[in-house]
């Protein structure tokens, strides 16, 4: 088959077109070319690669053309989101519960009031294979066990909704707003994220355009579209009451940055569409905080910016993959940052660095202060936890360290995050002696042989481990407890029991900095005096 450009110089042999003419044609033709495909980037076209070999496309165009203001009402933000906002009806079979820790706080979120709570599962370190209408198999008949919401987001039928939402599905129902329904197909979901893509056989829906969930400020007016306690679509109007939340008790293995805000979200909302005053998807609402399991005006939603990320990986590839430095860190507390000699308390402080891996490489070091990634300025901890997660393994990054008053640059290239890895739990340790000062109602003896086995510690590790605390105690009160390890009072290596007591003599101030083990993590702890 000839190409364009072989076609032109076929027309100028055979035809004797001028060549001055054909040069222009095929100027042309690279001009509508460039053109046509700097009009898809800017739309979100996505292409494929495997087994999706069928261009995406994913709006980012408004349909919202009116200003809208508060006299007029959000009207036309309504009419152009809710024909792309779909209801979920899930069907499963009972199953053993394996459901990780930090999605059991979503059951109440999601399931249809009246209906029996069904135990989920979901392995942690895998996502769901690509084109899953059947997720999991088990005997028994199938029954109702949830309703929750969706977002389309390609005309060609890909839905946006969250993991626990379709989790346990056996059979997934998409009603959509003009009640017509589908059987759809999980593309893949993300436990961590609690994201997940589904897909409907059918053509030329209705989508939901992307916002920038950067660009949202607390204070914005928002709209949440969803189908709350299954008794229809609904809108609700709120505002952005915050940004960067996550969920109180939520799992360390979890991806939050939620955007909270107080427009009514309840169980069914799940799912859902988060939109802004062009009716541009900004977040996807995930889980209420509430002591009633009704709407207590603090709802949190998944920005698109995270959901997007992790949607583009799952329909390309079923699975996600992320980015891991290998640090354990903590946002920035002020007594900490004076212990170190750091003003202000923006920064990610390094507890501990995994041995071996990208940080530990690059020369990080516990009591480090990560205050850049990539060129962007570091606020807290769990900014700069999604930013590595967010950025493919194998990348090589570039990233700030504060370290004896001043910063410096360093590099790796990540590594890939196991979400199988757990961390051992300690055997609690048998009484000890008593340190003083500070430390007073701390019991200790010396690390042994014995302790590193039973405590799941690193081989080699010194110091002294607590067998006993008294829980009205200063060191309790700071957060140490029995099985932990001191392996340093102030600047003082601690080895031993002896060393223990002379450094907890001197430990006589209004605080001191402790560095602590507890099974295969380090970190850091103030201990301060009682006002």
């Amino acid at each position: 088959m000839e190409t364009g450009v072989d076609q032109i110089i076929s027309i100028a042999r055979h035809q004797r077109v001028n060549w001055t003419v054909a040069g222009l044609i095929g100027a042309g033709i690279l001009v509508l070319g460039a053109l046509f495909g700097s009009a898809a980037t800017s739309k979100g076209w996505f292409w494929g690669n495997g087994e999706n070999k069928v261009p995406i496309y994913v709006s980012t165009d408004s349909k919202v053309n009116e200003q809208v203001t508060l006299n007029g009402g959000f009207s036309p933000i309504a009419k152009a989101v809710t024909p792309a906002v779909v209801t979920i009806n899930v069907q499963s079979r009972a199953r053993q519960s394996q459901m990780p820790p930090f999605l059991e706080q979503f059951r109440d979120f999601f399931e249809r009031p009246g209906q029996p709570n069904l135990p989920e599962e979901q392995d942690e370190d895998e996502s769901t294979p690509r084109g899953r209408s059947a997720p999991r198999s088990a005997p028994g008949p199938l029954r109702p066990s949830g309703v929750g919401s969706g977002i389309i987001v390609s005309p060609d039928g890909y839905i946006l909704t969250n993991n626990h939402v379709v989790d346990d599905a056996d059979k997934v129902t998409v009603e959509l707003a003009d009640r017509r329904q589908f059987e759809a197909k999980v593309i893949g979901t993300d436990a961590p994220s609690d994201v997940a893509v589904i897909k409907i056989e059918a053509a030329n829906l209705p989508t939901v355009p992307f916002g920038d969930s950067e660009k949202v400020e607390v204070g914005d007016i928002v709209l949440a579209v969803g189908n709350p306690l299954g008794i229809g679509q609904t809108v609700t109007m709120g505002i952005i009451s915050a940004k960067g939340r996550r969920s109180p008790g939520g799992d360390t293995r979890s991806y939050e940055d939620f955007l909270q805000t107080d427009a009514a979200i309840n169980r069914g909302n799940s799912g859902g569409a988060l939109v802004n005053l062009r009716g541009e998807l900004i977040g996807i609402p995930s889980q209420i905080l509430s002591q009633t399991g009704g709407n207590i005006g603090i709802g949190f939603a998944i920005p698109t910016k995270l959901a997007r990320n992790v949607m583009d990986q799952l329909i390309r590839g079923g699975k996600v993959r992320r980015g891991k430095l290998g640090v354990y860190v903590r946002d920035l507390q002020p007594e900490i940052a004076k212990q170190f000699g750091f003003k202000g308390t923006d920064g990610a402080f390094v507890d501990d660095v995994e041995k071996g891996e990208p940080a530990d490489q690059a020369g990080v070091q516990p009591g480090d202060i990560i205050t850049e990634f990539q060129g962007q300025r570091i606020k807290e901890s769990s900014q700069l936890r999604n930013l590595a997660s967010q950025t493919v393994p194998g990348t090589q990054v570039k990233f700030k360290v504060w370290r004896n008053n001043g910063e410096r640059e360093l590099t790796a290239r990540l590594a890939e995050v196991d979400l199988a890895a757990g961390t051992p739990q300690p055997k609690p340790p048998e009484e000890g002696e008593s340190g003083t000062g500070l430390l007073s109602g701390v019991q200790a003896e010396n690390v042994s042989a014995d302790w590193i086995r039973q405590l799941n510690l690193p081989a080699g590790t010194q110091g002294v481990v607590i067998t006993k605390i008294d829980q009205n105690s200063r060191a309790a009160q700071a957060g140490l407890r029995r099985g932990d390890v001191i392996e340093r009072i102030g600047q003082q290596v601690v080895t031993n029991v002896t060393e223990f007591n002379a450094a907890a003599r001197k430990a006589s101030g209004s605080e001191v900095l402790l560095r602590i083990r507890r099974a295969e993590r380090g970190f850091f702890i103030v201990v301060q005096a009682q006002e």
